[in-house]
């Protein structure tokens, strides 16, 4: 079944995708934000690269190559997480002069890198390893052009600003997503697997995070930083029977920035979901944090959310004056960053739901069409039941592309 698919290399799956921006190891997380900041990308790729000249036996003089690799990557949601913890929240203008290594997860395997040759199977066979994202070498104009190469190399190796080469070539992402949109593309090789329901095919997961709606959202900051690393989210639930009201996701975290660590500090699982709604905060809620973060003497903090809060008002209003003028505000990526959300990417705390008789090619749509890699399963009284992510379903079509065996002749 889908023997056609065999043959397919990774290759084929990243035609068209943009080269990675990156940051150097070697940065901080100070330097990490402001490029997060100015970006158009909610996540940066980590690398650790060796510049030192070479010598190799056989060659005279150096060899210009340099050995890089990728590390990670790295969101706003992952600073957020870290400001978060008690010492940093005193000061955290001195939290942000630490390495950017400190917000990478200790979890080996979670980035790999993978050639282009690599066939379709070996990919899955990674992503079901652990693998949450796969750098691919890719060719384009810049990478084939030996100065404009030199150019980038020097811009990262003295100022640690974003580059997109390393070793001399170009790389790019390829995600969960990638592949499961590629499959969906050739849906009917499966048949009839695609059409039968979640349940039966076994797919829900019931390993999920959840987080009671009125507990402080302090004691969901573990569980956001596991849900970083696993591409999936914080169910909020409420009740004794597991009611799901919405999630924290570090996907929506992404699109904030960094002052939303205050609201983390401060308020309620509940109140942090309105909070960090694409709308952008309430401003009961803005005077709500700034109270309790003066009760607690978290000064430092407390000035640095009053400067960003300041800002938003200040755009609001010029927003609402756009608006009653008939003129549209273009936001750019440091325009939207510059509030605690991001008008580029509409994400809300509301949580993507199926039901245990959905179809698998209905959630991978489903999945596909809100950008997350998971989507959340409840019964008719939105009790949460689980979760089916990529990943589960990765197994299904991994178990229909094993090569069959060649019959025997007699």
């Amino acid at each position: 079944m889908a023997v056609s698919l065999l043959a397919r290399e990774v290759s084929d799956l990243c035609l068209g995708k943009p080269a990675l921006r990156s940051l150097p190891l070697t940065a901080t997380v100070a330097e990490a934000l402001f490029a997060l900041k100015n970006s158009d990308d909610n996540f940066l790729s980590v690398w650790s690269c060796d510049h030192t000249p070479k010598t190799v036996t056989g060659f005279q003089g150096d060899v210009d190559e340099d050995e890089c690799i990728c590390v990670g990557k790295v969101s706003i949601a992952d600073v957020i997480c870290y400001l978060c913890q008690d010492d940093n929240l005193l000061s955290p203008s001195s939290a942000l002069k630490a390495p950017l290594s400190v917000l990478l997860p200790k979890i080996p395997g979670l980035v790999m890198h993978v050639e282009p040759s690599s066939s379709l199977l070996e990919v899955i066979d990674l992503i079901l390893q652990g693998a949450q994202n796969l750098v691919v070498p890719i060719k384009t104009r810049l990478s084939s052009s030996n100065s404009r190469r030199k150019q980038q190399q020097k811009l990262l190796v003295t100022t640690n600003s974003p580059t997109t080469i390393h070793g001399g070539r170009e790389f790019c992402w390829l995600t969960q997503e990638d592949i499961i949109r590629f499959l969906l593309s050739s849906i009917g090789l499966f048949s009839p697997i695609p059409a039968l329901s979640i349940d039966s095919l076994g797919i829900i997961s019931t390993d999920i995070i959840t987080t009671d709606y009125h507990s402080p959202a302090s004691s969901a900051v573990a569980a956001i930083s596991r849900c970083l690393a696993d591409q999936t989210s914080v169910a909020v639930v409420d009740g004794d029977e597991g009611i799901l009201i919405g999630e924290l996701s570090p996907l929506t975290l992404a699109c904030c920035d960094e002052t939303v660590a205050a609201a983390i500090t401060t308020l309620s699982c509940g109140d942090l979901m309105a909070y960090i709604d694409c709308g952008g905060p309430p401003e009961d809620l803005v005077r709500v944090v700034m109270a309790r973060l003066k009760q607690r003497d978290l000064e430092a903090m407390l000035q640095k959310f009053k400067n960003s809060t300041t800002s938003l008002v200040s755009l609001s209003s010029s927003s609402s004056s756009d608006e009653e003028s008939g003129t549209t505000l273009y936001r750019s990526g440091k325009y939207s960053r510059s509030m605690s959300y991001s008008a580029r990417m509409v994400r809300r705390a509301e949580a993507i739901v199926c039901h245990p008789k959905s179809s698998l090619v209905a959630v991978m749509i489903q999945a596909i069409a809100h950008r997350v890699n998971y989507v959340w399963v409840i019964e008719e009284n939105c009790s949460l039941v689980g979760i089916v992510t990529f990943c589960n379903m990765l197994k299904v079509f991994r178990e229909h592309l094993e090569p069959q065996p060649m019959a025997q002749k007699s």
